[in-house]
C-alpha cells in the first residue's frame, strides 16, 4: 500500500528496493494515530465528562457518594435542634411562623400556605436541620441564624444528607472481515487504513450516541426540564406537551432554574487529540442543538421582542475574546450555542396540532436544547488514562498464521474493535434541557 505499507529493506547488503521475504508489514500505529485525529472532530459530549477509572477485579459497577450541601432543601431529615433544644422536626415536614416581633406564633403549621395563613404571622420558614434550606425570604433567613446563648448548650444541631449515584459497565464492540485479494487487487491501495480510520470514527460516534442518549433522557427526566407548551416554556414533567417554539423568555428561564440549581458558568472540556489538555469555556453555559435550530435561533428576537435575529450574537463577534468550543456558532442570553449535527430528537414526540396533550408518537417531531453543566455526570472508563474512552482493537491479517478449519488457506482476515461505556448521573440538576417544536401548531 502505497505510503503507508512499510518494508524490512536493511541498507546494506539488501539491493535498494527489495521487499523482506516476510513480506508487507502494516505499520497499524500509523493508522490509529490517523484515526484518532479524524475521531476528534466528531466529539462533543465526552470531552464534558468527568470521567472515572474503573479497576481490575472490582465488578462492572461503581457507585459514587454525593453530599448535599448543608444549607440546601434537599439536604432534610430529623436531626436539627433549634436554639432552644428543641427538634426542628419534632412533627415530620411542619413549617414556624413568627409575629413582627420576632415571637413564635407556632412551630407546627402543616405547609407554607398554613404558616403564612395564620395570625399575626409575618414570617415562616421550614423546620428542617438544614437552618432556611433554600429559602430566600428576608424575614425567614434573619429567624434561622444560629444564635449561641452566653452557657452555649445543646443547640443549633445541624444533618447532613448524603445521597448515592451508580453506573454499570457495559462491553461495546463490532467487527469486520476481509480478504487478501481486497489488499492485493483492490483499486484503493490505502484500502486498510480507511477501514481503521472508519472503524474508530464509528465506534466513537456509538459511544457519542449513547452518552448522547442518556444526557437527554437524564436532563428531562430529572434534570431541569422545559418544555415549550403554550407562548412560553414550562417547567413540567410527564408527557412532552409540545406544540410551541423556543422563545427568549424560555431561554432566560432555564438560565435562572441553572442559576437556582448552582450549576456553574463555566465548563472544562477536554482538547487535543492525545487528550492531555483542558479548556475552560467562561462566559455563559454551553447548549447543544442539532442543525434544524439553527434558523430558529439565529432568527430569535430578544426580550423586548423587537427584531427578528436581535437576541443572537454570532461567534465572530466575540470569537477573539476566549476559548471557542468545536461547532459553536453564537450566544443567546447565559447560552453558547454548540452544533451538533448527529443531534438526536424526539419523532412524534410532541404533542398533535391544536391541542397540548403529548401522548409520545403522535405529534409533532420535537427537538432538544440540551445543557450539560460542570460536573454534572461522569463516563465510566476500564483502565482508562482517565480522559477518554480507550478501544481495543484485534487485527489478524490473511496468510498462514490464521489458517483453520473454516478458512484452510488463511485467506479472510478480520478487524475487530471492542470497549467499555457506562454513565453516572451526579449532579442532575445541572442538565438542563428546552424540548420545542420548529412550527407551532398549539390551540
Amino acid at each position: 500500500m502505497a505510503g503507508e505499507t512499510l518494508y524490512n529493506t536493511p541498507s546494506q547488503g539488501t539491493p535498494a528496493g527489495s521487499a523482506s521475504s516476510i513480506g508487507a508489514q502494516a505499520v497499524m500505529d500509523y493508522y490509529f494515530k490517523k484515526a484518532l485525529i479524524a475521531v476528534r472532530d466528531h466529539q462533543y459530549f465526552m470531552p464534558l465528562a468527568d470521567v472515572r477509572a474503573m479497576p481490575k477485579h472490582m465488578g462492572k459497577k461503581i457507585k459514587q457518594d454525593v453530599y448535599v450541601p448543608l444549607i440546601d432543601v434537599a439536604n432534610t431529615g430529623t436531626q436539627g435542634l433549634d436554639q432552644d433544644g428543641l427538634y426542628d422536626q419534632a412533627t415530620k415536614d411542619t413549617w414556624t411562623g413568627w409575629n413582627s416581633s420576632g415571637v413564635v406564633v407556632d412551630d407546627a403549621y402543616g405547609s407554607e400556605t398554613a404558616a403564612i395563613a395564620g395570625s399575626g404571622v409575618v414570617d415562616v420558614a421550614r423546620n428542617d436541620q438544614n437552618f432556611y434550606g433554600s429559602y430566600k425570604d428576608i424575614g425567614a433567613i434573619k429567624k434561622k441564624i444560629p444564635t449561641l446563648r452566653e452557657n452555649g448548650g445543646r443547640v443549633n444541631r445541624v444533618g447532613f444528607t448524603r445521597t448515592q449515584v451508580e453506573g454499570d459497565l457495559l462491553k461495546r464492540g463490532f467487527f469486520t472481515e476481509y480478504t487478501q485479494e481486497s489488499m492485493d487487487f483492490d483499486s484503493d491501495a490505502d484500502l486498510l487504513s480507511h477501514i481503521v480510520e472508519e472503524a474508530l470514527v464509528g465506534a466513537n460516534e456509538l459511544t457519542e450516541a449513547e452518552l448522547q442518549n442518556d444526557l437527554i433522557t437524564t436532563a428531562t427526566s430529572d434534570g431541569t426540564a422545559f418544555y415549550m407548551s403554550g407562548a412560553d416554556g414550562v417547567e413540567v414533567g410527564g408527557t412532552l406537551e409540545v406544540d410551541e417554539v423556543v422563545n427568549y423568555t424560555t431561554m432566560m428561564n432555564l438560565s435562572i432554574a441553572l442559576d437556582d440549581a448552582k450549576c456553574p458558568k463555566q465548563t472544562k472540556i477536554i482538547s487535543g487529540s492525545r487528550m492531555i489538555d483542558t479548556k475552560t469555556i467562561n462566559g455563559g453555559r454551553v447548549m447543544f442543538i442539532g442543525t434544524e435550530l439553527i434558523p430558529i435561533v439565529r432568527k430569535m428576537k430578544d426580550i423586548a421582542e423587537t427584531t427578528v435575529g436581535s437576541a443572537f450574537v454570532g461567534v465572530e463577534k466575540y470569537a477573539d475574546a476566549g476559548t471557542i468550543m468545536h461547532g459553536e456558532i453564537g450566544s443567546i442570553d447565559q447560552f453558547r450555542i454548540v452544533v451538533v449535527p448527529e443531534m438526536q430528537y424526539d419523532r412524534l414526540g410532541g404533542a398533535a396540532g391544536g391541542t397540548t396533550d403529548g401522548t409520545g408518537k403522535d405529534g409533532a417531531d420535537i427537538y432538544p436544547m440540551l445543557v450539560v453543566g460542570d460536573g454534572a455526570f461522569t463516563t465510566i472508563g476500564f483502565q482508562t488514562d482517565g480522559k477518554s474512552v480507550k478501544f481495543t482493537v484485534n487485527h489478524k491479517k490473511p496468510g498462514k498464521e490464521i489458517a483453520s478449519l473454516d478458512d484452510p488457506y488463511g485467506e479472510v482476515g478480520f478487524y475487530s474493535i471492542k470497549w467499555y461505556y457506562g454513565f453516572m448521573a451526579l449532579r442532575p440538576e445541572r442538565l438542563g434541557i428546552i424540548w420545542t417544536a420548529l412550527t407551532s401548531t398549539g390551540p
